[in-house]
C-alpha cells in the first residue's frame, strides 16, 4: 500500500509491501528512516527549521517544523519497536526554490537545522541528496529500507 506524505505530515508503516512517498519536495526537506530490526518505517516532510519561531502556530502544527516534527516521528517509530540507534538516515529536499539569493535560504536553513536535531539524537546521515534548484519526490520502501528521490525524471537509489 502506498502512503503519501503531505507537505508538514508524518507517517509510519511496518508492513513489508508499504511505500511511503512524500512529492514537491522544494526548500522543505523529506526524512527517511528505517529500523531494519523493527521492520518499521517513517517519513517527516517539514517546512521549517524551528518551532520557536511561533509557538502558538507549532502547538497547532507540530510537522511543519524541524524539531517538534523529529519528536513526534522518533515517538511514532519507536511505538514500532524502530531504536534511534539502528535506523538509516536519509535527507532529500533543501532546494533553493524561486531565485532565493540567500534572502531567506529556508533550504540550507532546514538542512541545518535536521543535522542539529539528528546530533543532538545521536543519529547520523548515512545518504542524503540535497540542495539543487529543482523540486523532488522521495519514496522509502518498507520492505528493504530502500530510498528512491526522482527529480528531473531521473530517479536516484539509495
Amino acid at each position: 500500500m502506498n502512503h503519501t506524505v503531505g507537505v508538514s505530515d508524518a507517517k509510519t508503516a511496518n508492513q513489508p509491501g508499504d511505500v511511503l512517498t512524500t512529492h514537491a519536495l522544494g526548500s522543505c526537506i523529506a526524512v527517511a528512516l528505517y529500523d531494519q530490526t523493527a521492520g518499521a518505517a517513517g517519513m517527516l516532510h517539514f517546512q521549517l527549521p524551528t518551532s520557536t519561531a511561533d509557538a502558538r502556530r507549532a502547538a497547532e502544527r507540530p510537522l511543519m517544523y524541524c524539531d517538534t516534527g523529529m519528536d513526534y516521528l522518533l515517538k511514532q517509530m519507536a511505538c514500532m519497536g524502530g531504536d534511534k540507534r539502528r535506523m538509516r538516515v536519509r535527507l532529500a529536499g533543501g532546494a533553493k526554490m524561486l531565485n532565493d539569493q540567500s534572502l531567506f535560504d529556508i533550504g540550507r536553513r532546514n538542512h541545518a537545522a535536521i543535522r542539529k536535531v539528528l546530533w543532538q539524537q545521536g543519529m547520523f546521515i548515512d545518504r542524503e541528496m540535497i540542495g539543487g534548484n529543482d523540486p523532488m519526490t522521495m519514496q522509502l520502501h518498507v520492505a528493504s529500507g530502500a530510498v528512491v528521490v526522482k527529480c528531473n525524471n531521473q530517479l536516484y537509489s539509495f
